[in-house]
């Protein structure tokens, strides 16, 4: 189905771009209005799938796993930073941030929409507050620490840190309730 609704994006995105062009004096407004239904056809498919692929049961139990793995994780790996920072030029703790970090940050986002679909919008919307916050806080970091900002590269990592530990919290919080 998501081929299929590719397909018509594409298919739609490129009629309509043809008969936009094809006679700039008139558009043949029908075909044209074909051509966007089609690409929102194509787009309804897409979603359906994606949306459908995320609520399968096997898949949202994978992605919470990785969603828990993720936070601890990071929680380990700000830790362990935040014990070293001060035997660290705070001009590498960019660099580090980028080697250490970034693949649980990523492997966090790519996964986090199952949280809404196995606990609701405001449990999302919960977990989700400290983890921005925690990213906000690692992005003052790598900042901070590109311009040497020592005393606000220490403080910000004990900030992020206590942002990803809380998100960790209210996701185990979640997990208790729906296990209750």
């Amino acid at each position: 189905m998501k081929k299929i609704g590719l397909a018509l994006i594409s298919l739609g995105f490129l009629a309509g771009a043809y008969l936009s062009v094809i006679d700039t004096a008139t558009v043949a407004w029908t075909y044209w209005g074909l051509a966007v239904a089609a690409g929102f056809a194509g787009v309804a498919l897409v979603r359906v799938e994606a949306r459908t692929h995320a609520r399968s049961d096997a898949r949202a139990a994978e992605n919470i796993a990785l969603i828990e793995q993720s936070l601890d994780n990071l929680v380990a790996k700000l830790t362990a930073l935040n014990a070293e920072k001060d035997h660290l030029n705070p001009y590498d703790v960019g660099p580090i941030i980028d080697e250490r970090l970034l693949d649980d940050l990523d492997t966090f986002v790519a996964a986090r929409e199952t949280i809404s679909h196995l606990f609701g919008l405001q449990a999302y919307a919960d977990v989700m507050a400290h983890f921005a916050g925690g990213e906000r806080y690692l992005n003052r970091v790598w900042s901070a620490s590109a311009d040497g900002y020592v005393d606000e590269v220490n403080a910000y990592l004990g900030h992020a840190l206590e942002q990803f530990i809380e998100a960790r919290r209210k996701l185990t919080a979640l997990r208790e309730q729906a296990a209750a």
